[in-house]
């Protein structure tokens, strides 16, 4: 479970109600089954209408990867394994690789392995390997999309929600009284509309932003990785030229790593 998601949404919906109730509003107007209508109903109709039915199909996926702990490869972790397979190669061979193909996990990884095994021509890989991390991120890119749509569409519902409320809070103004609890029950769809715009909608399209760079970086890695082992470069360059990928604090722990391991030889 993403932890981050579930905390980000219960201080969100605790910050209004709080909110609310330190500037003396009630929680129960919040109950308004005709602004709900609107907004709810409402963004889902705009997004079905800007969407093909393709893409809409994947929303409750995309949910899960929000709310679900992405289960990637630690960059330095694959720095660890290249390092391996690029001693492996230099002293046997490429084909010495064989048999760890079936032990890695991922799909991309393996089937890039799985190439320059099969003797193809660096370019060849290479532009395979990039045009998958391309149409994947096209692909994770449309997913983002649609909840960045709904977060636009959801607030400008909630002015329509207001003007419908106080169409019909103006029509009977014979009661001062109906015509104040009228008119501030029209504002709640305003409120739901900003508050699932940019509470829940946009920063989940953030988070599927952000998540996707993330798998995209592990993706680069392994292109370079896969692509410098199949060149013969060292452990050492290899180590060197993937650790550009990693955080300062993240390259401090590998090069402690690596000195550690380099006295325990000796």
């Amino acid at each position: 479970m993403e932890k981050s998601t579930i905390l980000g949404l219960i201080l969100g919906v605790a910050a209004v109600g709080v909110g609310m109730v330190l500037k003396g509003a009630p929680i129960s107007a919040l109950y308004n089954p005709a602004a709900i209508m609107i907004i709810l109903v409402g963004t889902a109709a705009s997004v079905c209408v800007a969407f093909p039915m393709s893409e809409l199909k994947k929303i409750p996926k995309l949910f899960g990867i929000a709310f679900k702990q992405q289960q990637l490869i630690s960059r330095s972790e694959l720095i660890g394994l290249f390092t391996d397979w690029a001693s492996i190669t230099r002293r046997e061979g490429l084909l010495a690789l064989e048999t760890k193909v079936e032990e890695i996990e991922d799909d991309f990884m393996r089937n890039g392995m799985r190439m320059i095994i099969d003797g193809n021509d660096q370019d060849f890989v290479r532009d395979v390997l990039m045009e998958n991390i391309n149409a994947t991120e096209t692909r994770h890119r449309a997913g983002a999309l649609i909840f960045s749509q709904a977060g636009m569409y959801a607030p400008t519902l909630g002015v329509l929600g207001a003007v419908i409320g106080l169409i019909a809070a103006l029509a009977d103004m014979s009661s001062m009284e109906k015509l104040t609890h009228a008119i501030a029950a029209a504002f709640v769809a305003t409120l739901l509309g900003i508050f699932t715009g940019y509470v829940i909608w946009h920063p989940l399209s953030n988070k599927l932003k952000r998540i996707s760079e993330r798998e995209i970086q592990v993706r680069l890695m392994m292109v370079e990785g896969l692509l410098s082992i199949q060149s013969g470069v060292s452990t050492i360059a290899i180590s060197q030229k993937l650790a550009v990928f990693l955080t300062p604090v993240e390259r401090a722990k590998l090069e402690e790593k690596e000195a550690s391991g380099g006295e325990q030889k000796e």
